[in-house]
């Protein structure tokens, strides 16, 4: 929870609450069902939440701003976004029920009401966005083709629509093969941690 408060101490005691209510709702899911790697639970707050939050970083959306959390296994990164934009709105999708499942009740428990949740394929999915985000789910170029139709035509936004997403490692095989407008942003720009070094924050206009 410190981590969250170093980069975002304007946070409201609202959001305050929930931040510290997820990490051990998350420890307590994770023991019956595997949401995130055991070995990794004791980092959410660093390696997850704090993670996902890089996005917040990066975009201060408008009012009402919607977003597509594509592949969000647990919850990652729609409810932490979910909690520091209660103003905008969230729809979840995964493949994997059991996750989808975990996403939901916690959204629940700490009343979300700006979080909707989608078991099943992303072609599934008709609805349209201003954003799609996704955390490591699969290569930049077989993600953009997938959720072009989910993407909307224009936004209220300063930043174009497009896709919002966080990897790590040598993208530039990805990048190239996007044929895009990207920024590529170093996240070692926002946070000072060593996780940081090695992990990115892609976004591609659509």
């Amino acid at each position: 929870m410190d981590e969250i408060l170093k980069y975002f101490p304007e946070i409201t005691d609202l959001q305050r609450e929930r931040f510290a209510a997820i990490g051990p709702l998350y420890k307590e899911w994770n023991e019956k069902i595997n949401v995130i790697s055991r070995k990794d639970i004791d980092n959410i707050y660093l390696h997850h939440i704090l993670h996902s939050l890089a996005i917040a970083r990066f975009l201060t959306p408008q009012e009402n701003t919607t977003f597509l959390d594509m592949g969000t296994g647990g919850g990652f990164p729609g409810i932490p976004l979910a909690i520091m934009w209660p103003h905008c709105r969230f729809h979840l999708i995964d493949r994997i029920g059991k996750k989808i499942k975990v996403a939901q009740s916690i959204a629940d428990e700490i009343g979300l009401t700006n979080v909707t949740t989608q078991h099943g394929d992303i072609g599934e999915c008709r609805e349209r966005y201003d954003y799609v985000v996704s955390r490591a789910v699969m290569r930049l170029d077989e993600l953009v083709p997938l959720i072009k139709k989910n993407i909307k035509a224009k936004t209220q936004n300063a930043l174009p629509t497009g896709l919002l997403c966080l990897k790590g490692g040598d993208l530039q095989d990805e990048i190239d093969k996007t044929r895009r407008p990207i920024i590529d942003v170093p996240l070692s720009d926002y946070f000072a941690e060593p996780f940081f070094e090695t992990k990115q924050l892609i976004y591609v206009e659509l």
